[in-house]
């Protein structure tokens, strides 16, 4: 990265944090519910920027791009599926969860079960996001930025050196927009950040294939649209890492359970000030997933003409910007990067320590010491928390350069093994009356233990996401029968305890089924019926 181009990405840095503190301290912090979910005031554009931009990481910039540029744009199926997976998450999820004015998804639980429910699934998501979530999105980050900055090659160390620096300035940061500003914070920088997004979305496709073309837009796509078109094809065949068959199976589960359930996204939506400004935040965060395939697709696709035989794969994306991009430009999408590579650690951190602070140890201390902690107290607690998990992510994250091939799937592996779990309970949960607790229970523990028989002891000539998807029938067949011979003696009722306006957005179902045909659209274009 030149001077011109490290001056602006300080510059642009400089002044997308300025705004998000600016507009964010208006007393939001003295609170629990306005640290944590920014006093439930959040708007629309604000809602769908922090969705997008914390689902947005490091490693779909350099994870994605790369595998377009080794296999195809199959793997674009995570990406839009997902689409699918918020119209049904903002039309039968989020409705429930504001009417029933949960802080956390666990709280649901507690509401529907009981409470060893809700302290189990907020013990799993912790272990997750402590172990698993945060050191590797600093891990991930450092190492995209690092290809960008080539600070190793600059500052003359070793390349451990480099992710060491880099994780320490990424999670220190991170750990400040958190800490001191709380949630409202990170979505007012997620908001300007989501602004920038959109100037690259146009900006690397288009510098990227003009550089392609030798000065010529037109040459570079028509390069693009003409040779090596098997990279352009996005239906997945048996033998790609994303079969289009896996799309209708686990897929969408993983996805329902995903923009649904994983608590450091919907914490997102629940500090939305109305069930209208949510769905209309999830619909602007489904468009903007429509457009994020010119960021960490394209390029890809562009990288293959550009450097067909790139030893170390994963540079494709630093390279294309650093080659492509103006100054100003590069300066910009080292912003974007930065940003992408915190953001996720921001909300991981964030909806932590509303795990911690509210689901354990705001009951634990209370039923131990028979009082009532002050709002003062809880927030002491919550910033502590935070600060212990953030020194420990960024201890352990420059660690896992030493085991990607070992313990770091290993996490990966454990991640996937109880999220799939808890979607099953709170699924059937929305939808049953008379399911016991007991059922809840034997459910977690069933589908776990045929998940690691199934990927760790036997071997199955099956696709894990079809495997995922069959597991989650058994388990759910096995509830329902647990819920037809022990039913709950009173049927389950949802009480309206809703903190905002419930009244739903008149126009969901225009925009929803807009963005769905747009979903099929893109398919399409990407398929043998299309350009491939």
């Amino acid at each position: 990265m030149g001077k011109t181009a490290f001056i602006s990405f300080v510059i642009f840095t400089v002044i997308a944090a300025i705004i998000s503190f600016f507009n964010s301290r208006k007393g939001q912090n003295k609170t629990t519910t306005g640290f944590f979910l920014g006093n439930r005031s959040n708007g629309f554009i604000i809602i769908g920027a922090s969705l997008f931009f914390s689902n947005i990481s490091a490693n779909q910039f350099i994870g994605e791009n790369e595998s377009v540029y080794i296999n195809n744009m199959s793997v674009i199926g995570w990406g839009l599926s997902s689409v699918l997976a918020m119209v049904i998450v903002s039309e039968f999820f989020i409705p429930i969860y504001l009417k029933t004015g949960i802080r956390t998804i666990p709280d649901f639980l507690e509401k529907r079960y009981d409470k060893d429910t809700k302290t189990l699934v907020s013990v799993v998501f912790l272990f997750s996001y402590i172990v698993n979530l945060l050191p590797t999105v600093l891990y991930g980050g450092a190492v995209a930025f690092g290809g960008l900055l080539n600070l190793s090659g600059n500052l003359h160390i070793s390349y451990w050196g480099s992710i060491w620096i880099l994780v320490w300035v990424m999670g220190l940061i991170g750990s400040l927009y958190t800490i001191l500003g709380g949630l409202k914070t990170i979505t007012m920088s997620d908001t300007v950040l989501s602004a920038g997004m959109l100037v690259l979305m146009v900006a690397i496709p288009y510098f990227g294939l003009r550089y392609l073309g030798h000065d010529d837009f037109l040459t570079g796509l028509s390069t693009v649209l003409s040779s090596k078109k098997e990279h352009l094809n996005a239906v997945g065949s048996k033998q790609d890492a994303i079969p289009f068959a896996t799309l209708f199976t686990g897929m969408i589960i993983i996805n329902l359970y995903y923009w649904g359930m994983e608590q450091y996204i919907v914490q997102q939506v629940l500090a939305g000030k109305s069930l209208k400004d949510s769905q209309k935040g999830i619909a602007l965060a489904g468009f903007a997933k429509l457009l994020c395939p010119l960021l960490i697709n394209v390029p890809g696709l562009i990288a293959v003409h550009l450097y067909p035989s790139l030893t170390n794969t994963t540079e494709v994306f630093p390279l294309l910007v650093k080659d492509v991009l103006p100054p100003i430009l590069t300066g910009l999408a080292a912003c974007m990067l930065f940003g992408a590579a915190i953001t996720t650690f921001n909300a991981g951190l964030n909806s932590s320590s509303t795990l911690f602070t509210l689901n354990l140890y705001k009951p634990f201390v209370e039923k131990r010491k028979n009082i009532v902690l002050s709002e003062r107290s809880l927030l002491r607690t919550g910033k502590l928390f935070q600060i212990s998990i953030s020194l420990f992510a960024m201890l352990f994250a420059p660690f896992i350069i030493f085991s990607q091939g070992g313990f770091y799937e290993y996490l990966q592996k454990i991640s996937a093994i109880f999220s799939l779990p808890i979607f099953t309970i709170i699924f059937l949960g929305f939808f049953t009356k008379k399911m016991p607790p007991s059922a809840a229970k034997i459910g977690i523990l069933f589908f776990i233990s045929c998940y690691i028989l199934s990927q760790f002891v036997f071997k199955f000539n099956i696709h894990y996401l079809h495997c995922l998807a069959l597991i989650f029938l058994l388990t759910s067949f096995l509830m329902l029968v647990i819920g037809k011979f022990f039913p709950l003696e009173k049927e389950y009722e949802l009480k309206m305890e809703n903190m905002v306006d419930i009244k739903p957005w008149k126009h969901r179902y225009l925009y929803n089924g807009f963005l769905v045909v747009l979903m099929i659209l893109v398919f399409v274009l990407f398929s043998k019926v299309g350009i491939a």
